[in-house]
C-alpha cells in the first residue's frame, strides 16, 4: 500500500476480505474500494480456500487465497492486466524438460550443422545433451 499513497492525490483506498461458502467450498471474497467522498468504486474478487494444500498449514492456506483474492480485486480497479505476472507463468512446480538426443540424432545434428542447415544455439536450446554430447561440441 505504502507504493499506491503517493498517487491517490487526496483519494481514499480500502481493502478488505471476508470468508464465505458456496456449495460446500470456502473461498475468500476481497473487496477493493476507492472513494473520493463522493463517489465510490468497489470491485470484488473471489479465491477458493484449499485447507488440505500440500505443504501449507491453515492459516497459509488462508493467507494465500487472502493475498490472491485481493490482489485481483486491486487488478480490476485499477484495470491492471496480469499476464506478465508470476502467477501467468508459474509452472507450480512442474518442470518443463527437455527431450534428450540420441546419439545417432546427434551425430546427425552435427552433420546439418556443418551443412548450415542448423545452429549450434538451436541444438543447445532445444535438447537435454549428455555431458558426452556437450564434450565433442
Amino acid at each position: 500500500m505504502l507504493a499506491v499513497k503517493p498517487h491517490l492525490n487526496g483519494l481514499v483506498l480500502s481493502l478488505s476480505d471476508e470468508v464465505k461458502e458456496a456449495a460446500g467450498y470456502m473461498y475468500v471474497e476481497a473487496t477493493a474500494m476507492l472513494t473520493d467522498g463522493d463517489k465510490v468504486q468497489i470491485v470484488k474478487a473471489q479465491a477458493g480456500i484449499d485447507p488440505n494444500r500440500k505443504g501449507m498449514d491453515i492459516a497459509q492456506a488462508f493467507g494465500s487465497s487472502s493475498s490472491y483474492a485481493r490482489k485481483y480485486a486491486l487488478n480490476g480497479l485499477f484495470l491492471i492486466d496480469d499476464t506478465k505476472d508470476s502467477d501467468a507463468t508459474n509452472k507450480h512446480d512442474k518442470q518443463t524438460s527437455k527431450p534428450k538426443m540420441s546419439n545417432d540424432r546427434f551425430k546427425e545434428a552435427l552433420v546439418a550443422i556443418d551443412d548450415k542447415r542448423y545452429t549450434l544455439e538451436r541444438l543447445k536450446n532445444e535438447w537435454a545433451l549428455t555431458p558426452a554430447q556437450l564434450k565433442q561440441l
